[in-house]
């Protein structure tokens, strides 16, 4: 898929962005160098915490989604098909990787525990509901005019970060949806790029930016 030739993300939108949300998928022990790590993974550390780091200096807030599972979780559906025990609730392997341990505590800081491969439209709405617009006031991501941003970042792209830019995209229609492509990464690089192909193809934008906004 080819990225280099899209255009300045503010000009395609047409306008100011008015609020924005960064969405870190899964970017956990065991996604980066535990169970199922793999060494893109790793590179991906630095460019996303520069990018939290950025959303939370300029006062926008951010959404971690941890993939979570209980002891038997080889004998569940997901276990049945990918059997690697895997960020088990209370292990390393469920903690956040690296330096975004950093942004543990920080109240403009959101974890999502989620036990599939997407957040619930449930705890989509909680979070709306019960946090963000307390912090915030009511936002309106089906704002008419657009305006509002959604982006999402992390691993694994063909498997998490599809799923959670699909969940996103139904709970709000008329928000734009981003994926920054070059802060995500699978542990398959064609998969990764059939992934973006994909979300493009559901009008989700693909973008290349790294930690500069």
């Amino acid at each position: 898929m080819e990225i280099c030739g899209r255009i300045n993300l503010d000009i395609d939108m047409g306008g100011k962005i008015m609020f924005k949300l960064l969405v870190v998928v899964d970017y956990q022990n065991d996604f980066v160098d535990g169970a199922l790590g793999f060494p893109k993974a790793k590179t991906l550390e630095e460019g996303i915490y520069n990018k939290v780091k950025w959303y939370l200096d300029n006062g926008y807030p951010v959404v971690f989604t941890l993939d979570t599972h209980d002891k038997n979780y080889l004998s569940t559906r997901e276990g049945k098909h990918l059997p690697v025990v895997h960020c088990v609730r209370g292990t390393t392997g469920h903690e956040v990787y690296g330096k975004l341990k950093e942004f543990v505590g920080n109240t403009n800081c959101c974890f999502i525990k989620k036990e599939s491969f997407g957040v619930s439209q449930q705890s989509i709405l909680d979070y709306f509901d019960q946090t963000l617009h307390n912090h915030y006031g009511r936002v309106d991501f089906n704002n008419e005019d657009g305006k509002y941003q959604i982006e999402l970042v992390g691993v694994a792209t063909n498997i998490c970060v599809i799923s959670n830019a699909v969940m996103f995209q139904t709970a709000f229609p008329d928000a734009q949806i981003i994926v920054d492509a070059s802060l995500c990464a699978s542990f398959d690089d064609s998969l990764h790029e059939k992934a973006l192909d994909v979300m493009e193809g559901l009008q989700i934008n693909v973008v290349m930016e790294g930690s500069l906004l």
